[in-house]
């Protein structure tokens, strides 16, 4: 059986396609392509025409890619720009026609329990909490097998991006009022006791990936790795320091997440910060295997 799974982010749309054999996902393709879909939804309530567009002809080469390949089917999640945005149904309908199918939203209670799952898949950790830093949300899930706890705070990459002054190398006042600010968010959360921590999406993989000074963005070299508390202070402060042409000629780096970087890396120091450890495992399955494992045939 060969399906695909997509997730629609508010800054990145992910493609998945893969064989199921035994019960487990073999690969055969995957993309990932930034379009910023939620992109001044914090400021206007809706979804810009021009990141409809540009998301939609994405969408479109995604749904070319599943008819090339064949796929007996296909799932389409979409997450909090779609939640939030008051005229989400225009691309959800411009988003079926391209896709094949229509996208799902989701609350963020299925994200996060998604995410769990595909984050989980090697099992590092006995008990384990999953951060799942999106552009528009944040999700923390905790548990064994399966979620045992989860919360959402409507910050992320793109969410904060907005909330900040444009201003570029970003002046120290301006990283200190959004640490408060994330702080203040995360201060209601009630974190369990776990033996370690996993971060997943763009945000997290991207910091590995600068961090370790990849010549390129090598997704072997960033599954699995580790940062600490002191790294992501780190790559605050040397991003802050950096306009956005010098963040995107970083040789890691996806030049369209250049602009949102920066408030990611606060939002992921922080989201470390309250879980109580000094070390986040960077993953690079996340939501996009749980959305394809729960495609997969009943036994």
């Amino acid at each position: 059986m060969r399906i695909a799974a997509v997730d629609i982010g508010t800054n990145s749309m992910k493609l998945l396609i893969a064989d199921v054999v035994a019960e487990q996902l073999v690969e055969v393709a995957r993309e990932v392509q930034v379009t910023r879909l939620g992109h001044g939804l914090d400021i206007t309530g809706v979804l810009a025409e021009t990141a409809i567009e540009r998301t939609v002809d994405v969408l479109e080469r995604y749904g070319h890619l599943m008819d090339q390949a064949e796929v007996s089917g296909r799932k389409a999640v979409a997450t909090s720009a779609s939640r939030d945005a008051a005229n989400a149904y225009v691309f959800l309908d411009a988003a079926e026609a391209a896709l094949g199918v229509r996208p799902e939203v989701v609350e963020w209670e299925e994200e996060a329990r998604l995410a769990f799952a595909g984050a989980t898949l090697g099992g590092e950790f006995e008990r384990t909490l999953v951060i799942d830093l999106g552009g528009g949300s944040t999700e923390f899930v905790a548990g064994s097998y399966r979620p045992e706890y989860a919360a959402s705070i409507d910050i992320g990459s793109v969410r904060l991006t907005d909330r900040m002054p444009d201003r570029r190398p970003t002046p120290p006042g301006d990283i200190s009022h959004a640490r408060a600010q994330i702080r203040e968010m995360f201060s209601s959360l009630d974190l369990p006791a776990v033996d370690g921590v996993v971060g997943v999406a763009g945000t997290f993989t991207a910091l590995s990936a600068v961090h370790q000074g990849l010549p390129s963005y090598d997704k072997r070299a960033v599954h699995g790795s580790k940062l600490s508390l002191h790294d992501l202070n780190e790559l605050v402060q040397r991003l802050c320091a950096l306009t956005i042409h010098e963040i995107a000629s970083i040789p890691s780096m996806d030049p369209a997440r250049a602009p949102v970087v920066l408030a990611g890396a606060i939002v992921a120091e922080e989201s470390l910060r309250v879980t109580g450890h000094d070390v986040v495992t960077v993953s690079e399955t996340d939501i996009l295997e749980g959305i394809a494992l729960s495609m997969r045939p009943p036994r």
